[in-house]
């Protein structure tokens, strides 16, 4: 049987790529509430002991990611298992779209917590168009404030690259040749994506993106050779190591970087190093062959 062959997209040319920049400056808000349901689920994948979440209670750093999610209706999704592009994000015609990394800066005075009614406000604040090895490359950076009745609560940048298709050739490499992580870190943790927990965290999250349960979506039409881990899984499964070893440090800002693409098909390692100025924790993770697959940061309070 022949394999079915990626789609082509034409290249993004000056005329498309003023009309994406056009999308700078958007915005949009977002209410939820902060109920215990999702905390529960995302403690049982981490494979927590924590006690059960209780009203007042702040949420641990990142978790916030299971609020505010996306909801479009059905007849709205795209091909690629997203809401349809054009409406708050511009509608990039690269086919391959992936969470690059982020940066976060809480407000330890008044963190979100369980039970709040809390709001999400979003801006895209920028979008910059790069030519890769690959082809072209399209970066989002959207810029989101959660406020409770308090007020502010944390800030948050997001980073979103937009990719051409894989080539056959090279489908699935990353755009830069690969480094390799360090492999002496005082805390180490192994970690199976395996396809029940991607399942796990996309059902947490309402992430519908094909690349992270459906295997012949992402072989076959993004060229990758296994499911995608979701990069907010591997950065929480970061600050989760931290939470481990230091159980009552407060973070009071995080970033992270996705350098190269992690897959189902292997167990992956988180890493840690606390920093000689005692505040800074040197987070990382790699693959099973040692490849460095995203590096992060933490200020301690």
């Amino acid at each position: 049987m022949t394999k079915p062959q990626p789609a082509v997209h034409p290249a993004l040319d000056a005329e498309l790529i003023a009309q994406l920049r056009s999308w700078e400056g958007r915005t949009e808000t977002v209410n939820d509430e902060m109920s215990a349901a999702p905390l529960r689920g995302l403690t049982a994948l981490l494979d927590r002991d924590d006690a059960l979440p209780v009203h007042g209670a702040a949420l641990p750093p990142l978790w916030h990611w299971l609020y505010f999610l996306p909801q479009a209706r059905q007849s709205q999704i795209g091909a690629d298992g997203h809401p349809l592009r054009g409406a708050f994000l511009p509608p990039v015609p690269l086919p391959r779209r992936m969470w690059a990394g982020g940066q976060f800066q809480w407000n330890l005075d008044n963190p979100l917590r369980v039970g709040d009614t809390a709001q999400k406000h979003s801006r895209i604040a920028s979008v910059k168009h790069k030519s890769g090895r690959t082809g072209d490359l399209l970066f989002v950076e959207v810029e989101h404030a959660f406020h409770n009745a308090q007020g502010l609560c944390l800030t948050e940048i997001h980073d979103i690259v937009y990719r051409a298709a894989a080539v056959p050739a090279i489908a699935g490499a990353p755009e830069v040749a690969p480094t390799r992580a360090e492999t002496d870190a005082p805390w180490q943790r192994e970690f199976v994506p395996d396809p029940v927990a991607l399942f796990r965290y996309s059902a947490l999250t309402f992430n519908g993106h094909r690349i992270h349960y459906d295997r012949s979506y992402v072989t076959q039409e993004e060229g990758y050779p296994g499911l995608v881990v979701h990069g907010p899984l591997i950065a929480t499964l970061l600050v989760d190591l931290l939470r481990r070893q230091l159980p009552q440090a407060r973070v009071a800002s995080f970033q992270f970087r996705a350098v190269r693409p992690t897959f189902d098909l292997h167990p992956l390692r988180l890493n840690g190093r606390p920093c000689a100025d005692g505040r800074t924790i040197d987070l990382w993770a790699c693959d099973h062959e040692g490849w460095l697959t995203m590096q992060a940061q933490v200020t301690l309070a």
